[in-house]
């Protein structure tokens, strides 16, 4: 689900603070570049968010109605949910498992990667492959 999001970037010392008036949500970046995707991660995070609680995403609002100053810049934020629930969703996780010295020996002699083999058993045992 795409959808755009107004923020606005307010100037200050260490770069820009964000406010994200849809979400209710500030954050900062560095630089504009910066500032928009911190915008644009703080904003799919929560929206993703929202989804796992079946709260309601925020209707975004008209660029003309975000209250700001002068010296503000007043943007928009496209964000695509569903791409990024695939990349929370696809990240590498550490697991801490214990096998036998005996095994772990051998296993190492001829360079098994661990974490594939964990991976290859574990889609196996839950029958997710075809």
């Amino acid at each position: 689900m795409k959808n755009v999001y107004p923020v606005v970037l307010i100037p200050d010392n260490d770069g820009y603070v964000v406010n994200i008036p849809d979400f209710d949500f500030m954050t900062q970046g560095e630089n504009v570049s910066d500032a928009i995707d911190m915008a644009r991660d703080a904003i799919s995070l929560m929206g993703v968010q929202y989804q796992d609680e079946n709260k309601q995403l925020p209707t975004p609002s008209k660029v003309s109605d975000v209250e700001h100053e002068a010296n503000e810049i007043v943007t928009l934020v496209d964000v695509d949910f569903s791409a990024y629930r695939k990349i929370l969703e696809n990240r590498s996780v550490r697991k801490n498992c214990t096998i036998p010295a005996w095994l772990n020996t051998i296993a190492e002699k001829n360079n098994i990667n661990f974490s594939s083999v964990l991976q290859s058993a574990l889609i196996e045992k839950l029958g997710l492959q075809s």
